[in-house]
């Protein structure tokens, strides 16, 4: 038996630390569990004993140090107080709003503290690690905030909430996470691909809309230059030429000319109070679920969302499981990870169904929106009692669907809008040339 030290959140929110006898550091979040507190940090007594002495020894040095050098002032002493205490007081100030981070210094944060935590490090020395470096620009800053928060007593994914808006809710309930199961370098090591992932993929996607976006433009000016110049124009020849009656596609383009040339201050009014009655609609907490949920039915769009929460499902409760956190909880964390509120209140059924006794693979069968191959995967794992090893193997099968589904869309999006301005544009001129050769033809006969 160990003998480990604990500091730990309990259910009102107020940190409390203590010891507790376990075998291993699994046991010891069981029992922390069981008693209602979520750990913030937990090690072995010996270890911490020794780090003591070695502080000790080390303040020892310093005070022998002190003792030795007494030929320094009073004033001198004061000085540097008020001087710490105005630094001390700096560090502290967090400004009105949160430090803004850009998306590469998330990553950044992300990287540098997962290898660090990796390597061994404990939280607030790696954080104090991060403050000491020269090339980490604003990262400086957050670092400092966050482990005055921490050095306080709170977790680490709310000192992350309250200094950067830019650590968004999802980073957050994964830092969570991490810290309830003691695998935060784990849990931040995988956000940070998905973060390079994310970045790779909007970079992607800008250079891919490059020439698209080009053709767009191109094909509205040619819209613009035949509804405004050649419409009219060609209007006025054929009805001086065919007894003014235009038929077919071309009435069609007049009309619509027309319509715009009349309504267009009308049609901008209606397209924002649609935009903004949408956003109000979207936003609001009891249509949410129903918008999450047909965002799901957008082909591709759909599949990438739901293999995203299928990889970040498998893949948290993978690192919660096999670090000892107990099945129940894990559920209710990974919950407090997603954003989709359709899947949330699927997670939240599915707990209630664990909560109530029964497997978790016969919970998901129950739910119905969980792939057959997910839950044949998680079943495997149940029956050889390696279900954090089935997790991981799931997470990897679908984390290659996404990558599938990304391709998909990055493939599709040229041909699309090839296919779109090639329909306009090319119907446009087709009619008029048809036009024309009509009212040639009626001159000549």
């Amino acid at each position: 038996m160990a003998l480990f030290l604990y500091k730990a959140l309990a259910g009102d929110g107020a940190v409390t630390s203590g010891e507790l006898t376990a075998q291993d550091r699994s046991e010891a979040i069981r029992v922390l569990d069981k008693r209602g507190l979520q750990p913030v940090s937990l090690k072995e007594k010996s270890a911490a004993t020794h780090k003591d002495n070695k502080l000790k020894k080390q303040k020892q040095a310093k005070s022998g140090a002190k003792s030795g050098a007494k030929g320094e002032t009073k004033a001198s002493t004061k000085t540097s107080t008020k001087a710490a205490t105005k630094s001390q007081t700096g560090k502290q100030e967090i400004p009105a709003g949160g430090v803004k981070l850009k998306r590469q210094e998330v990553i950044l944060f992300t990287e540098e503290l997962s290898e660090m935590l990796g390597a061994g490090l404990q939280l607030e020395p790696a954080l104090r690690s991060m403050e000491s470096r020269q090339e980490l620009g604003s990262l400086k800053e957050v670092s400092q905030s966050i482990r005055q928060i921490v050095r306080d007593g709170s977790p680490f994914s709310s000192a992350l909430q309250k200094v950067s808006p830019s650590f968004d809710q999802l980073y957050c309930s994964l830092a969570a996470a991490g810290e309830a199961s003691g695998a935060l370098d784990t849990i931040l090591k995988r956000q940070t691909q998905y973060l390079k992932t994310v970045a790779e993929l909007r970079s992607k996607i800008i250079l891919a809309m490059i020439y698209p976006a080009f053709l767009v433009a191109t094909g509205v000016l040619v819209a613009v230059v035949v509804v405004t110049v050649l419409v009219p124009q060609l209007t006025a020849l054929m009805q001086s030429t065919s007894g003014g009656e235009l038929e077919g596609g071309l009435a069609l383009i007049v009309g619509i000319s027309d319509f715009m040339k009349e309504w267009w201050l009308v049609i901008i009014l209606v397209l924002v109070a649609a935009g903004l009655f949408f956003k109000v609609w979207k936003n609001d907490e009891r249509n949410r679920p129903t918008w999450d949920k047909a965002k799901l039915d957008i082909p591709l769009y759909g599949d990438v969302q739901s293999s995203r929460f299928y990889v970040q499902l498998l893949e948290t409760m993978a690192n919660l499981v096999a670090n000892g956190m107990p099945l129940l909880r894990s559920l209710e964390l990974c919950r407090d990870a997603t954003l989709n509120e359709y899947f949330r209140e699927n997670m939240n059924k599915v707990i209630d169904l664990v909560g109530d006794g029964r497997s978790l693979s016969r919970s998901l069968i129950r739910v119905g929106i969980f792939p057959s191959l997910l839950v044949d995967m998680v079943a495997v794992g149940e029956q050889t009692g390696q279900i954090d090893s089935a997790l991981r193997r799931a997470a990897d099968r679908y984390d290659k669907e996404l990558n599938k589904s990304l391709q998909a869309i990055m493939a599709l999006i040229m041909p699309v809008i090839l296919i779109c301005m090639s329909v306009l544009v090319g119907g446009m001129v087709y009619i008029m040339i048809n036009a024309i050769l009509d009212s040639v033809s009626s001159v000549g006969g």
